[in-house]
């Protein structure tokens, strides 16, 4: 992956001095600039779109513009053009996308995005929950692990430990595992885990080298599918869509939605397969889930699919059917050609 963005990047480059764009494509970005999404996934992406209008668009990345909670807002406001953003930061807005963080999916992070653009847009398109903002892409991190200061022996020990949860599912299950959550962006985590204020934090392997979670967390407890996947969306704001072409318009959602999603999807896991790589050469222990601790898990999380039923057809839509013909996707998932 990283060879071969270079390679785009590089292209990318030389295009854009022989082509002045018509149109800059700002995007409001976070985590560190050596992170997989703005590494890869974006360079990957503006090259799709440059090529795709034929010069007339090209992407810039905006970071430090505000928390990511708040960039879906800018996005609807036109403050920003586009940005990506964790639905778990906005559980008020976003209750539909927990759907692909229930836990006990056996599929990857790219099969997991893809399904959820497909599911998306056969059935919540009517929920209404991105109205004001024109969805580019959906998708999942790797499967969040467990992630400590010090080691335990069990996962039944994290019962009154503080760990930094991200929100949506990842709450709900520290809920049910008994922890003290404590609430912070992935860029924000790694402060309070140095100063003790967090016991460990449920992440993705790959933020354990980018984020360098692993000086402060050396320990990690690997569940087989993981305690959940993040979920993510990508927006474009309609402001920036109505000053392009029609052309121009079609170029860009031809190159996003389900590839785009595909594209972040499998960045991600090829990523979590880096950074787990790296905490181990680097001396971090990481051990497997004991078959009691994956049955005390299990017996945790019972129920978290009836209770996002229950919510989300409170949105208006067939939720039971939905989450079947989601994990049906997902498992059956055969990877597209990007």
């Amino acid at each position: 992956m990283m060879t071969f963005t270079a390679g785009i990047t590089a292209g990318w480059m030389f295009a854009g001095s022989a082509i002045a764009a018509e149109h800059e494509l700002r995007i409001a970005t976070w985590l560190s600039p050596t992170h997989t999404m703005n590494q890869d996934v974006f360079p990957t992406w503006g090259q799709w779109i440059e090529d795709a209008t034929e010069g007339r668009v090209k992407i810039k990345l905006e970071y430090d513009v505000g928390h990511p909670k708040s960039l879906v807002d800018m996005v609807e406001d036109g403050a920003i053009d586009a940005a990506w953003t964790f639905h778990g930061y906005l559980p008020g807005r976003f209750q539909l996308s927990q759907m692909t963080e229930l836990p006990g999916l056996d599929a990857g992070a790219e099969a997991v995005s893809v399904a959820h653009w497909r599911i998306n847009q056969q059935y919540f398109q009517k929920a209404g929950e991105y109205d004001g903002v024109e969805v580019a892409g959906l998708f999942v991190h790797g499967p969040g692990q467990i992630h400590l200061r010090n080691p335990i022996a069990s996962i039944r020990e994290l019962a009154g430990k503080k760990i930094r949860v991200g929100g949506g599912v990842s709450t709900e299950i520290g809920k049910r595992l008994g922890v003290t959550g404590v609430n912070a962006p992935a860029n924000k985590a790694y402060e309070m885990l140095s100063q003790g204020v967090a016991d460990g934090i449920f992440m993705q392997m790959d933020m354990m080298k980018v984020g360098r979670f692993k000086d402060v967390t050396p320990y990690t407890i690997k569940l087989p599918h993981g305690l959940y996947m993040g979920s993510f969306g990508i927006f474009l704001s309609p402001d920036f869509m109505a000053q392009l072409s029609e052309q121009d318009r079609e170029a860009i959602r031809r190159v996003s939605g389900e590839r785009l999603s595909a594209l972040a999807g499998r960045a991600w896991a090829a990523a979590d397969d880096v950074g787990e790589q790296d905490i181990i050469a680097s001396g971090s222990k990481v051990v497997n889930a004991s078959d009691d601790d994956v049955a005390f898990f299990q017996q945790a999380v019972k129920g978290m699919d009836e209770d996002w039923v229950k919510a989300a057809n409170r949105r208006g839509v067939d939720a039971k059917t939905a989450l079947n013909a989601f994990r049906q996707e997902a498992r059956n998932y055969q990877p597209i050609e990007l």
